[in-house]
């Protein structure tokens, strides 16, 4: 199907989500150059606990790796720059605050106990955390125009004990006090930093009326970005917010999209077609809108976890033939044959679906990080194989090495080494596998990223096959007459 391409006027950014899995720097600036090759001209950067925070703020920062230098956080800057890339930093200043409210000396600031990412509206305190955080942010991206502050997925705002004293009171509602917090620190912004273009997600602002809209302060404070990753994304539905939003007075709008991160929370390989299908549903918007609409661009967002807390979501290698697909889709405003042969060719692929890579000995100059993902998409098909997902269930597990049968040591010593024959080959084509995938994703990334991606995708399932094997040597010596 084909519509109207993106506007020339709305600007596309990549989203770079590093709360998990972080680039090294040298493949994050071959990132930023394959990004504008492209056809992207800005990049969202979601730092979390990889900015470099300073002072009261360096517990902040990563542990499991070292954060980004101030040094290197300059040089994404610079080689962006050069390409033609805008850089918009991301900073969570209400929900999704979990790098920072894990921290014992700020458990205070929770609104909730047991709620790890939500910041109390109340007192000073949070927003003086809150404008810290941002100062630093703003004052290492020298020349910055445009500021994400998050404020998405605000979960359980209203339920801590101070909210519900503050609710109390008649007319008070959990709106206005979701308003509250975020005009409060949009003010604070602006007067810091007058110049500052100010973005939001949009979803906390979705079931509120109109007139709450307009009287919320938020007109001429804010840009809402309207977040839908769905492939069935509902046109009508997002038109329809879109107006809202519009006649409210919030005439400068974003979209945001997705291009990885947004299939299911462990998912490892991606799947290109459900993401261009995404992204034809947000041209059908574009083209749709009222001109009152300004539609500023659209965040191609790219998830490398659910939350701080979440496993990791698919690695950035194995999800640029998608953020191809996705760019060149919004470019052209179709994804006909012609667009999916020149996606192909300009990454050097047969399709692109990454299911279908494989291993060569070309250099990756068109595709960074392609040798990884090839390892990823081996190891992901073994690893989902009938014959290793369903180890323990075959006929053979089930009807001779049963737990019973272990239980009791009573066993056919015969079946338990074919078994046990079969478990270990599967072990050492993993084990190969995983080793090679290994290898290459500390080249591309910290070692810790690797270790973390292997304990979350291979170990759980070496770990039942190499039970069985232990569980089969203990058995069969009860079994086998010895030499």
């Amino acid at each position: 199907m084909r519509t109207s391409p993106w506007p020339p006027t709305g600007r596309k950014l990549v989203h770079l989500d590093l709360k998990g899995a972080p680039p090294r720097i040298e493949y994050l600036h071959r990132l930023c150059e394959l990004f504008a090759q492209l056809g992207a001209d800005g990049l969202l950067v979601e730092y979390e606990d990889m900015f470099p925070y300073s002072g009261d703020l360096s517990m902040l920062q990563a542990t499991a790796h070292p954060a980004y230098s101030r040094e290197e956080v300059l040089s994404i800057q610079d080689v962006a720059r050069s390409k033609g890339l805008e850089v918009i930093p991301l900073v969570q200043t209400f929900g999704h605050m979990e790098f920072v409210l894990k921290h014992r000396s700020l458990w205070g600031l929770r609104e909730l106990g047991q709620c790890l990412g939500t910041l109390s509206p109340h007192g000073e305190e949070g927003p003086r955390l809150v404008l810290e955080m941002l100062r630093q942010v703003v004052e290492l991206h020298p020349g910055l125009n445009t500021l994400h502050i998050g404020a998405d997925e605000v979960y359980m705002l209203g339920e801590g004990e101070e909210s519900k004293r503050w609710l109390s009171t008649p007319g008070h509602t959990v709106e206005q006090l979701f308003l509250s917090h975020v005009t409060r620190v949009g003010r604070a912004i602006k007067e810091a930093w007058p110049h500052l273009n100010i973005v939001m997600w949009d979803d906390m602002l979705r079931g509120m009326s109109h007139d709450t809209l307009k009287a919320s302060g938020l007109v001429g404070l804010v840009q809402p970005m309207l977040w839908d990753y769905n492939p069935g994304l509902n046109v009508e539905e997002t038109v329809s917010l879109l107006e809202k939003y519009c006649d409210a007075g919030l005439t400068d709008v974003w979209a945001a999209s997705a291009f990885k991160g947004s299939t299911s929370v462990h998912t490892s390989v991606t799947n290109t077609q459900r993401h261009v299908d995404n992204h034809l549903q947000w041209l059908q918007v574009a083209a749709a809108i009222s001109p009152g609409v300004h539609l500023q661009g659209i965040a191609l967002t790219g998830w490398q976890r659910y939350d701080h807390m979440s496993v990791l979501c698919e690695l950035m290698p194995v999800a640029l033939p998608s953020l191809a697909a996705c760019l060149q889709t919004l470019i052209q405003g179709h994804f006909g044959p012609e667009v999916q042969t020149k996606v192909a060719e300009s990454l050097g692929v047969s399709s692109v679906e990454v299911e279908t890579l494989e291993r060569t000995s070309v250099a990756d100059s068109l595709f960074p990080g392609r040798r990884l993902a090839a390892l990823i998409v081996e190891l992901t098909q073994l690893l989902n194989s009938e014959e290793v997902c369903h180890f323990e269930s075959n006929m053979f597990v089930r009807g001779w090495f049963s737990p019973y049968h272990r239980q009791r040591r009573a066993v056919n010593p015969l079946i338990c080494m074919q078994i046990q024959s079969q478990a270990a080959t599967l072990l050492t084509m993993l084990e190969e596998k995983a080793t090679a995938a290994g290898e290459e994703m500390a080249r591309l990334y910290p070692d810790a990223t690797a270790r973390e991606w292997m304990e979350q995708h291979v170990s759980p399932v070496v770990a039942p096959l190499r039970r069985i094997t232990e569980e089969i040597s203990a058995c069969l010596p009860e079994m086998v007459p010895q030499q």
